[in-house]
């Protein structure tokens, strides 16, 4: 007889086994070879050697099913114990805090996905509702719940778009939430609120403004610096130096909407001159046909880029 633990240290037991064990019951009964029992936060499998890696396999894959969905019935353990997964599951880059399915649903988002499995660190260029940043913060919340990472650090530079900083209302982290809010929401979308709440409060989740990561070297973690276009030359290479080991870091970005001032230059701008072909890092580009908000948004996107066009040319034949 053969013995087998599994841990089940960060799944909530009550939802994932079941009343009374019924979810662990339904696989010890497909499987009459082998006996399951709970202990704690600990799955022990004894058996036949053939049926229990059987059933190590189809506990796995559940609790994979669990973390995604934070659900399960006896439905879905059938399901699971008959077919395992499907090529849906396989495709998505994460379940969302109600079950839907978060992927890639561009030729470009894929690359983002494709880049970011092939480099330690990636820029995203793009225009706003592309999805750069939702498919990132995705990509970030997938390497935590495979504990590929340990943690997951989101930074945005604090920049004042047109709005004076220091007439918002509160103290400092009200004045700075407002720029972190798009953040809070994507990741709201993947990661149900009480469970982000904690790993917010146990820094397993860090949302901060740029400045707070000078000093710093980011190990072990996801990083996503968003709003890259706003951060100066200095900003942006101070930033790529926390990068520690056994990390990854997404930097994204809209060249067309820099809030800096006149006399300073964009360090997204420096770094897609600077690093290109740099074995490890990886650049990709989305434009309006990524865009997946309102319709008008492509339209209005494509008359601003002709616009850009229209001046680039008219400075270099001033020049």
């Amino acid at each position: 007889m053969v013995e087998k633990i599994i841990d089940l240290s960060d799944i909530e037991l009550v939802g994932f086994l079941g009343i009374e064990n019924k979810n662990i019951n339904e696989i010890e009964s497909a499987f009459p070879k082998t006996k399951i029992i709970s202990r704690g936060n600990k799955i022990s499998i004894k058996g036949n050697k053939e049926q229990l890696l059987e059933v190590e396999k189809i506990i796995r894959s559940l609790i994979i099913h669990y973390d995604k969905f934070g659900k399960l019935d006896k439905k879905i353990v059938l399901n699971h114990i008959k077919n395992g997964f499907s090529n849906e599951e396989n495709e998505s880059i994460v379940y969302g805090s109600s079950g839907n399915r978060i992927f890639a649903k561009t030729s470009n988002q894929k690359k983002i996905v494709e880049l970011h499995e092939k480099n330690d660190l990636i820029f995203v260029i793009g225009p706003a509702g592309t999805g750069k940043t939702y498919v990132s913060v995705a990509l970030g919340v997938k390497a935590l719940k495979e504990k590929k990472v340990k943690k997951i650090i989101i930074t945005r530079p604090v920049v004042e778009a047109g709005e004076n900083l220091g007439f918002l209302p509160g103290d400092l982290q009200d004045k700075i939430d407002p720029y972190l809010k798009p953040i809070y929401d994507a990741l709201e979308d993947m990661i149900p609120v009480h469970k982000m709440k904690k790993f917010i409060e146990n820094k397993t989740i860090e949302i901060a403004p740029l400045a707070y990561m000078r000093g710093r070297t980011l190990k072990n973690a996801f990083i996503l610096l968003d709003e890259a276009q706003n951060t100066t030359d200095s900003q942006l290479k101070m930033f790529l130096t926390r990068l520690g080991q056994n990390s990854k870091m997404i930097v994204t970005g809209d060249i067309s909407q820099i809030d800096l001032t006149k006399n300073q230059s964009s360090g997204l701008v420096d770094a897609q001159n600077k690093l290109k072909g740099i074995k490890g890092i990886g650049f990709t580009f989305l434009d309006s046909s990524d865009v997946l908000r309102h319709s008008l948004v492509k339209k209005i996107l494509d008359k601003y880029q002709k616009s850009w066009i229209i001046l680039l040319l008219t400075m270099t034949q001033l020049l």
